[in-house]
């Protein structure tokens, strides 16, 4: 019986969603819940915890990022040294 009363815990402290997924997503996700013998509610919340815990892309900075490197590149080969040293790179 308790065994029941915490599954019926769980359950009131969690929100249901409706999720779609590719027939192959879902041949796949069978299949792992079968080897690691969890459910698939399991693992799709696994998965859901794994992206939201992954740290944001700072796009803005990626894109400043590449036109800095592209400023360098545009200036060409320079004969004898580079114009720019270790420590302006970590000014910016």
């Amino acid at each position: 019986m308790r065994c029941i009363s915490n599954f019926v815990a769980v359950m009131r402290r969690m929100k249901r969603k409706q999720i779609y997924l590719e027939p192959e997503q879902d041949r796949r996700l069978r299949v792992l819940s079968g080897r690691q013998g969890k459910t698939e509610s399991e693992l799709i919340r696994e998965g859901v915890d794994r992206v939201l815990n992954e740290p944001l892309l700072d796009r803005a900075a990626w894109e400043r990022e590449l036109a800095f490197i592209d400023s360098l590149i545009a200036k060409g080969p320079i004969k004898g040294k580079r114009t720019w040293k270790r420590e302006d790179l970590y000014d910016r």
